[in-house]
């Protein structure tokens, strides 16, 4: 019989009256019971959580980064079991969610670097004019209150790692709520936290229902939201609390540009085996996986076979297979709704050059060309492991190609030219240009978020800790200067 696995309430393990089934959607079967907090226990959490604001925030440098350290370091001892867990409730193969571990014990370490050097302080001299003289001003960052983090399915252990982290480092007490889809991976952090030095109610982690949130959203002593998720859902959240300060990392629909200069046959194959395996990783289940591939003339007609193969080559199946690239999406909901899309798109006029089949839960790695501009594929963030490809002329066509859409997450660039590089940082309205490769590189100690419709703040570690803070200004008067 599967046991259930408790909660964290403010630093401890905790049960509720219900619980609820994890699934794989893999092959369907019980990966774990998830008890579910109380009105009660939510509401002991959010209480214990602001009562412990200025004592957290007061809590040593040495302590913080101290309990992120062990974190890392623990993440990293349990590799192996984390990622089978990953994969197991995700559907994400498993070299996928090695790499998803690996990147969270990175986030850790990240944060306890910066929570030893984070809040040094910036000195200003004020004699600049008659009325300063004698007057420094030392600014400092000081937490904002509570962290209300919200996570989502697609990396369910790293995308908690930034929500938790950055707060821990900072001194500011975070409630963590992750997806309900996905939510061992992160109450695998609970039991790693649990092991630290940390002061009660410091932190919690709670598998709230959705229909459950509104009130935790509303509540007044989580003055600070961090969501990861749908551009309808986050601008739901901001819309409903104009106060708040929310940092929405949100959708995209990343475009890889490739432009005339990368037309050696070395240049395409790269180009191809990168687009294809970013627009199909994780089930295209990223918010930055390739779902446009925008090609010069001058290449397209070279690489579009290319493109075409490599995404055939993608082997697809068990994600706890070693060899498998692309598996499930989260669920079969998901998959159909992804095979709406295309079918719309292919009645519409576009031509399918590869897959285009649904089995269950799994969607086939799929391309396609001469789709509509109206049709909802092109317009919205598919969120599966479908790619179009569309020729433009000159790199000025295919900047305004990028920039046609909504959402403005970020952007690969497939260039040699320096000089079109910075040209096309300055074009494009995304939050990240990437050179001679994907949309889909991200380094987490980055500043990462969107323009337009992907959201405002930035995450990675450093940008969230500043995101969680605010300035505060110490004015000392009298000095010898």
């Amino acid at each position: 019989m599967t046991s259930t696995h408790a909660f964290w309430l403010a630093g401890r393990q905790a049960t509720g009256e219900d619980s609820f089934d994890v699934t794989s959607p893999w092959d369907g079967r019980l990966v774990g019971k998830v008890s579910v907090p109380t009105e009660a226990q939510v509401e002991e959490a959010v209480a214990a959580a602001h009562a412990v604001v200025d004592e957290f925030a007061a809590t040593p440098a040495h302590v913080r980064a101290a309990a992120l350290d062990h974190v890392s370091k623990r993440l990293a001892e349990r590799t192996e079991e984390i990622a089978q867990l990953i994969s197991a409730e995700n559907g994400k193969p498993i070299k996928w969610a090695r790499g998803e571990v690996g990147r969270a014990v990175s986030v850790f370490r990240f944060a306890a670097e910066e929570a030893r050097r984070f809040n040094g302080g910036e000195a200003q001299r004020l004699d600049t004019d008659g009325g300063g003289v004698g007057r420094l001003a030392l600014t400092r960052r000081f937490p904002k209150g509570v962290v209300l983090g919200i996570a989502p399915f697609n990396f369910p252990l790293n995308l908690c790692a930034h929500k938790v982290a950055p707060a821990i480092a900072v001194g500011a007490p975070i409630i963590l709520k992750p997806a309900p889809a996905t939510p061992l991976s992160g109450l695998i952090l609970g039991e790693l936290l649990a092991e630290t030095e940390l002061p009660t109610g410091s932190w919690s982690i709670l598998p709230v229902a959705n229909d459950k949130m509104p009130a935790l959203v509303q509540d007044d002593r989580l003055p600070v939201i961090s969501f990861t998720g749908s551009d309808k859902v986050g601008y739901a959240i901001m819309d409903s609390v104009p106060r708040k300060h929310c940092t929405l990392e949100l959708g995209g629909n990343g475009a890889a540009v490739v432009l005339a200069d990368f037309a050696s046959e070395e240049d395409l194959d790269w180009a191809a085996t990168r687009i294809a395996t970013f627009s199909n990783y994780q089930g295209g289940q990223s918010c930055i996986s390739v779902q446009r591939v925008i090609a010069d003339a001058a290449v397209y007609d070279r690489l579009l076979p290319k493109v075409v193969a490599a995404v055939e080559a993608q082997v697809t199946g068990d994600p706890s297979d070693a060899s498998t690239d692309v598996g499930p999406l989260v669920s079969e909901d998901a998959a159909k709704r992804v095979e709406a899309w295309v079918d719309e798109a292919v009645q519409a006029g576009a031509k399918l050059l590869a897959g285009g089949k649904r089995d269950g839960a799994a969607y086939a790695p799929t391309v396609l060309t001469e789709v509509p501009a109206d049709t909802t594929l092109a317009c919205e963030e598919v969120f599966g492991p479908v790619l179009t490809v569309q020729k433009v002329d000159g790199e000025e066509e295919a900047f305004a190609a990028v920039n046609s859409s909504k959402y403005g997450l970020q952007a690969g660039v497939f260039t040699h030219d320096l000089q079109t590089a910075f040209r096309a940082h300055r074009a494009l309205e995304v939050g990240g240009v990437i050179v001679g490769d994907v949309p889909s590189y991200r380094a987490d100690q980055m500043p990462y978020g969107g323009a337009k419709a992907s959201g405002v703040g930035r995450e990675g570690v450093r940008y969230a800790m500043d995101d969680y803070t605010y300035e505060r200004v110490l004015v000392l008067t009298g000095l010898a200067l």
